[in-house]
């Protein structure tokens, strides 16, 4: 595929800048971002790269951006470049560069985005990672939706990333979970056994008791447990699978502890000189990392000999390192966020770069139906799970949702909003316009302006001149930036919004330009390719969000 239009003027702009630059006598910062221009701004790029040269040599910004737009407007894909207050310059794009780019999408879709000569570092990914001692909810899918939509974006750029789900089936939860399994099922047989006062009071273990083998009688609270944690994890996999979240490793905590990796982390500690004894425990001397940002020292293992959940967690993470992986992303919850320098302290102590390790934690879910809040929780057993909002308003209106907000942001998610098929709903919004277009493709086949299988001619950039053509071209080109955009801020959302903002050009487009009934036959096959373009990216788009793309509605 030809190099994508942004990519190569992000090079070129660069490059003849820092030529500009040099022949000045000026200096510019290591990195030069291209960004879209201001709505009210006439130019497709704007650049303000003059104002930050202007800084160090105490010139006028606005004459410096004169000059850099004289240096620039030479340039083969460049329209015209001009300059404004206080120090930009605008840049217009050739119409002929965007058509370029827009046959390059149609002739191989599924490699648009994609980034040559990127980066080769390994990237793990852990998400969701719910404990095993309930079904999973609404966070488990806003957590879910965010590290598959990264993995799937990053994987799109040419990164190697994978996957995983960490399962907690080791420690005290285990018991506590048969104990409380087990009340439920001597409740159900007519005794009197409460469940424990700390234990899982959730209705899910009514089902439990009642689908337990006949053996089960015999049991102790261990049994029990292992039981009960193996049908939850079953389930918490069937859950991923019907939201359409994949991993490449359900990693299980037991494993860890099998292959003796928590004692042998702790002796590496200590071999690096981390650790040191206190009150008849091992505390973790987070605050003699180098790099470390956590407040205080931790504690490893108890008076009592037994770990805390922080060392295994070290040598879970120890072992992502081992397996080869340069870089580490963690996605938590809302109730995660002072673990955060806990865990990167930890990192630091293993002799990693800090950098090479980055959280994300996603804020709380409040649930709606219209204006009514639906009350959720988890411990007294009232909260909704996960796969009962899957089952009423689908996986793909719960993912288009979940991917709209940043991840720090409180998200409002409205039940009855998600059902409807009008333009209120952000998901309908979008998969509307694809389904749209592939009626005006079955139209354009049946009346022969478009034979199924046939390809389109290069486009005529005369022949789609018109402003809202013009900006649809425009969008486009900006797909692959918007998927850098995703990978940098650990997010989905510029890419959800970026649809949004797609579908809502394609409106004006289609009310005012008429594609079957264009006044010449070759206008309307430029704007069938122009519409073709449109289709394949908000459909890729749509995938890397997991998100579906109807051909009909």
């Amino acid at each position: 595929m030809a190099e994508m239009i942004i990519a190569r003027l992000r090079r070129v702009l660069s490059s003849r800048a820092r030529e500009w630059a040099a022949s000045s006598g000026l200096s510019l910062p290591a990195s030069l971002p291209v960004s879209a221009a201001p709505s009210h701004v006439k130019a497709d790029l704007s650049l303000p790269w003059p104002l930050a040269a202007a800084k160090a040599v105490k010139r006028s910004p606005l004459d410096l951006a004169r000059s850099l737009a004289e240096a620039l407007e030479s340039l083969p894909e460049i329209e015209s470049a001009e300059p404004a207050p206080p120090g930009f310059v605008n840049l217009v794009v050739k119409s002929t560069a965007l058509c370029a780019n827009l046959k390059a999408i149609t002739l191989d879709p599924k490699r648009y985005g994609k980034e040559e000569n990127g980066t080769t570092k390994k990237t793990l990914i852990e998400f969701v990672s719910a404990n095993p001692t309930g079904p999973l909810h609404m966070a488990s899918g806003r957590g879910a939706t965010l590290g598959d939509c990264l993995v799937r974006i990053m994987r799109r750029l040419g990164r190697t990333v994978a996957s995983e789900y960490y399962v907690n089936d080791a420690g005290g939860r285990v018991e506590l979970l048969g104990a409380s399994a087990k009340a439920r099922y001597e409740q159900r047989h007519g005794k009197d056994a409460p469940v424990p006062e700390k234990g899982y009071q959730g209705e899910y273990l009514n089902d439990l008791a009642a689908a337990a083998p006949p053996e089960c009688a015999g049991w102790d609270a261990q049994q029990w447990g292992l039981y009960a944690m193996d049908s939850i994890l079953a389930q918490h996999r069937e859950d991923m699978k019907a939201f359409d979240a994949h991993f490449d490793r359900w990693y299980q905590e037991s494993e860890l502890f099998a292959s003796g990796a928590v004692p042998k982390t702790l002796e590496y500690l200590k071999g690096r000189g981390m650790v040191f004894e206190k009150e008849n425990a091992v505390w973790l001397g987070t605050l003699k990392a180098e790099g470390s940002s956590d407040d205080k020292d931790r504690v490893l293992v108890k008076s009592d000999g037994k770990p805390t959940y922080f060392l295994p967690d070290i040598a879970y993470h120890k072992d992502k390192y081992d397996r080869g992986y340069d870089r580490l992303i963690d996605i938590f919850g809302a109730d995660h966020h002072g673990y955060v320098p806990r865990m990167k302290a930890a990192i630091a102590a293993l002799g990693k770069e800090p950098d090479s390790y980055r959280a994300v934690v996603h804020q709380l879910i409040h649930l709606f139906r219209g204006t009514e809040a639906v009350k959720m929780s988890k411990r007294a057993g009232t909260f909704i799970p996960l796969r009962e909002i899957i089952d009423e308003v689908g996986k793909d209106a719960c993912r288009f949702f979940f991917a709209l907000r940043t991840p720090d942001s409180h998200l409002n998610f409205d039940l009855e909003l998600a059902k409807k098929q009008s333009s209120e709903n952000p998901v309908f919004y979008v998969q509307y316009v694809h389904a749209r277009i592939c009626s005006i493709f079955r139209k354009a086949a049946e009346t022969g302006l478009h034979p199924p299988g046939a390809s389109l001619p290069p486009p005529d950039a005369d022949r789609l001149a018109f402003p809202e053509e013009r900006a649809l071209l425009n969008k486009l080109a900006w797909f692959p930036e918007v998927l850098l955009d995703s990978e940098r801020l650990l997010s989905p959302h510029p890419l959800a919004n970026y649809l949004m903002e797609l579908a809502g050009l394609f409106h004006p487009f289609y009310e005012k330009r008429p594609v079957l009934a264009a006044e010449d036959p070759e206008i309307a096959k430029a704007r069938l390719l122009l519409i073709a373009g449109v289709r394949d990216v908000i459909r890729e788009g749509l995938d890397l969000l997991g998100v579906s793309a109807p051909e009909q509605m």
